[in-house]
């Protein structure tokens, strides 16, 4: 990339690292950091944007893209579970938000790419292309949230964490006195702060709460429920229906207000569909044996995914896989590449 790369800063430590990393390699960049209209208010005393870029001479932009936050992924969030679905907010906010709204501000201040501090790399091809890959570390690895960028964003995109442990991360911060504003790790759901994801719909998502039935597999009425919001597929908790065998969700039916619960080995499916998927490569056009990742926390696991049209697919796993939930973000890998990613339906 020729010019200045931005680099999306967050108050965490990765960022930072991937700031110092850039800056190491003497590569012109500056820091850029968004705002969603979600942010948690600070403590008394707590160190500002400015200074932690400081840490690091990295000059700083702040834009406001709470407007598009909101209508892209919240609103997205909140549909979701009055569809009945579990959603990924990350996935769709990297896309749409931080190689979306958030590069187009950045490019607008003169950025010829954008780095962010995802554990992933972006390899080129012989043929020009882009290639997105997982990241060196294993446990770490967020190649995942990554599945539904383009060509074009992975043509921009900048990892520099991407061959790194973040034990190494770590190790680097504390060697050179880089001290973050958050500790911990990031939540999957950044946008909710003390309050449960269920007040938050309460409060923002123009939910339908009302009860309805619990019934197994067969129909057989268990229970009643408080609202399907409270639910998504392989939960547990919450369930309430005394049994011999705890209850599971299998189902969430929208259609009749229903919650349908069985046992553990009812939880398990052997494929699913998958429908709008982003194909980063070439999409197949014929079956082909891939690992999926149903979920971030899943290990991706052998399954043959059978093409239906060009943007949808058939995907039978090897062995039986828990909780294979729509909404959820379906990803394929071959190897260390990610090949695309679409949604469970």
């Amino acid at each position: 990339m020729k010019g200045p790369i931005a680099i999306a800063v967050s108050g965490g430590i990765d960022s930072l690292v991937a700031a110092y990393l850039l800056k190491k390699k003497g590569i012109e960049t500056f820091g850029i950091h968004f705002r969603t209209g979600y942010e948690k208010p600070a403590p008394l005393g707590a160190m500002t944007l400015e200074t932690y870029c400081r840490q690091v001479s990295l000059d700083l932009f702040v834009v406001d893209l709470s407007s598009s936050f909101r209508k892209e992924v919240v609103d997205y969030f909140c549909a979701s579970y009055r569809g009945g679905k579990t959603p990924n907010p990350c996935l769709v906010c990297n896309s749409t938000i931080k190689f979306g709204a958030l590069w187009e501000a950045a490019q607008k201040l003169g950025a010829a790419g954008l780095a962010t501090g995802h554990y992933a790399r972006v390899e080129k091809g012989d043929q020009g292309d882009y290639r997105l890959c997982k990241g060196l570390d294993g446990e770490k690895d967020q190649s995942y949230f990554l599945a539904r960028l383009s060509q074009r964003q992975l043509a921009r995109a900048c990892f520099p964490l991407g061959g790194w442990a973040k034990v190494q991360v770590g190790a680097l911060a504390e060697e050179n006195n880089l001290q973050p504003i958050t500790s911990g790790e990031s939540q999957d759901v950044c946008f909710i702060h003390g309050a449960s994801y269920v007040d938050f719909l309460k409060q923002n998502g123009d939910m339908d709460f009302r009860p309805g039935d619990i019934v197994d597999s067969r129909g057989r009425l268990l229970g009643t429920h408080d609202g399907l919001h409270q639910f998504t597929v392989g939960q547990r908790r919450g369930i309430n229906c005394p049994a011999s065998q705890p209850y599971y969700v299998v189902r969430i039916d929208i259609e009749n207000n229903r919650l349908v619960v069985g046992v553990k080995d009812e939880v398990y499916s052997d494929s699913c569909n998958v429908t709008d998927i982003n194909w980063i490569a070439p999409p197949p056009n014929a079956p082909l044996s891939l690992d999926v990742r149903v979920r971030y926390r899943h290990r991706a696991v052998a399954a043959m995914v059978t093409p239906d049209g060009p943007c949808a697919a058939r995907v039978r796993f090897v062995e039986p896989q828990a909780a294979v939930t729509p909404g959820q973000g379906a990803v394929f890998y071959l190897g260390d590449e990610v090949l695309g990613g679409g949604w469970i339906k």
